[in-house]
């Protein structure tokens, strides 16, 4: 995984060559190029930066331990206590001790922290965390306030160029190093080339690959599907959190109610008002996501329901406190203040990703990767609530350092001006549009909360097929992302943080491991496994 001071490919001509390419606009992306200023940078997203990013739909806050009652060493271990025995621990332990750190950056960038009358950083509570220790905004308003603030210091950055309604979709190689990103205008057939000496990917999650998510649509897997296609390592890709409390209203994505409502006493119930999490786990709605979310799938699936009941704990408080999810409420004809909210488990966060180093290196030279695209070992088999923020800017900033230690001084920024022709009309056809609903529909049916190897199988038949039909490499790029959850699933044969076999309900000490695939591994279960369904079962 090393990279040398020589790491260009020598015949690449460096005429044009930006110095360091992002792909991604969310936090991650946004802090790194902060961090590499005055380096010149170019930060490629499909969206409006800020817009289109989970970090901005983040409720709860950024985990760090700040007060004088919290430690470091206290906030490593609830980490690990969670990670289902594969949190790496060095990593940990870094990711941890720079936390203070980080929070004075986001406070320097003007992200305004909620704080008491003496002027201290305000600090709530959430699952599985000993101590209050999750800096927030106005109570579930972080993510929308520190991408607000990221993005306002990102566009007075003159040596940040922005590129957005650009999407992804290959990236450029030339032997072993990673020389730029393919990238297409959304909407339309032009494409572009970005040439760098440096690509850091930080394009978001895997959300929008499931039918049930939290995230928003451009969280689509496309990044690991490009960095699988390059050659790249991946890791962990099994384990996916599910968000036990997502507003069950219908809508796609579906609103979220933060943690931070059991955290502030809510309770859990069925239609019957019974609690039904003091029979699950002592920490009753403050245990791991993991298992709450699995207690509300079972309740769902025997027909009981799932309800979140605030009324009690915050009442007539909730437009004032979390005035997020009260709107998301009202939206839905629901006034969580006398009302109980009806709550599904819904894709939430993806701890596996592309394998990394803990300067943000990946596999090929040339490539970094941060955010919810990566997998550093932080998270393990199950991410601590609030960790997500925190492990983006984290790496964010060591891959700024890494890559301004390998790299000459920075030169004056300057870049041509891009061809502003109009796109020709986008030529997604209907049977593409018809394979995305059969891949999120699949992915939520078989490869969601509850796992088993029949249904893994026929998912993965499901998503060859459906990937027969589909001629975009964006698009192919998200049957990729979906494979290679699948096929990791698959692989382990054991129940372990957020990756539940029904058929293997246990943990196995022998596979208390992290596990590593490429996609011709991939390729390979996916090929068994659609070889043993038959095709009726694929339809």
């Amino acid at each position: 995984m090393a990279i040398s001071q020589e790491f260009l490919a020598p015949s690449l001509s460096t005429k044009g060559v930006d110095d360091v390419v992002i792909l991604g606009g969310g936090l991650a992306g946004l802090f790194c190029a902060l961090k590499l200023a005055p380096r010149p940078v170019t930060v490629i997203s499909n969206a409006p930066i800020g817009e289109g990013a989970a970090s901005a739909w983040a409720q709860g806050g950024i985990a760090a331990a700040v007060s004088e009652h919290d430690s470091v060493d206290k906030h490593k271990a609830d980490t690990i206590a969670v990670g289902g025995g594969l949190c790496q621990e060095k990593i940990v332990a870094m990711m941890t001790a720079e936390a203070p750190e980080r929070i004075r950056d986001l406070l320097s960038y003007g992200v305004p922290f909620d704080r008491d009358l003496e002027g201290r950083l305000q600090l709530s509570r959430e699952a599985a965390h000993s101590e209050n220790r999750i800096v927030r905004v106005r109570g579930d308003m972080a993510g929308r306030a520190i991408m607000d603030a990221l993005v306002a210091a990102v566009r007075q950055t003159p040596s940040i160029r922005v590129i957005e309604g650009y999407l992804g979709e290959s990236l450029l190689t030339e032997g072993r190093y990673v020389t730029g990103v393919l990238a297409r205008k959304r909407g339309g057939l032009e494409r572009l080339a970005f040439a760098a000496h440096a690509v850091v990917i930080a394009s978001g999650g895997i959300g929008h690959l499931y039918a049930v998510t939290t995230n928003p649509g451009e969280a689509n897997g496309h990044g690991l599907g490009m960095a699988a296609r390059a050659g790249a390592v991946l890791a962990d890709a099994e384990f996916v959190q599910f968000h036990p409390t997502a507003l069950d209203v219908g809508k796609d994505p579906a609103p979220l109610a933060t943690e931070a409502l059991r955290g502030e006493g809510s309770t859990l119930v069925n239609a019957a008002g019974e609690r039904f999490m003091e029979a699950v786990h002592p920490l009753k709605e403050l245990a791991p996501r993991d298992i709450v979310a699995r207690a509300i799938f079972r309740e769902r699936a025997a027909g009981r329901g799932a309800f979140l009941d605030c009324r009690q704990a915050i009442g007539a408080a909730f437009p004032d406190r979390f005035p997020t999810v009260h709107a998301a409420c009202r939206a839905a004809g629901i006034d969580p203040v006398t009302q109980p909210i009806p709550v599904t488990p819904a894709e939430h966060y993806h701890m596996g990703g592309i394998l990394t180093d803990a300067n943000g290196r990946t596999s090929l030279d040339g490539l970094w990767a941060c955010g919810e695209v990566a997998s550093t070992g932080a998270h393990g088999a199950n991410r601590l609530a609030s960790n997500s923020l925190l492990e983006a800017v984290v790496f964010a900033a060591r891959i700024a350092e890494d890559i301004q230690g390998l790299m000459p001084t920075p030169r004056t920024a300057y870049w041509n001006a891009l061809d502003d022709e109009a796109s020709l009309p986008s030529q997604r056809n209907t049977e593409e549009r018809d394979a995305i609903d059969v891949l999120r529909r699949t992915m939520s049916e078989l490869v969601g909360v509850e796992r088993d190897a029949d249904g893994l199988a026929l998912a993965l038949a499901r998503i060859c097929a459906a990937e027969a039909r589909c001629q975009r490499s964006s698009i192919r790029n998200m049957m990729t992302a979906g494979k290679i959850i699948a096929a990791a699933a698959l692989k382990r044969t054991e129940s372990r943080g957020a990756h539940f076999r029904s058929d293997f309900p246990r943990e196995d000490p022998a596979q208390a491991v992290r596990s590593f695939t490429t996609l011709p591994e991939v390729e390979a279960i996916a090929r068994k496994a659609a070889d043993s369904v038959g095709s009726e079962a694929r339809a």
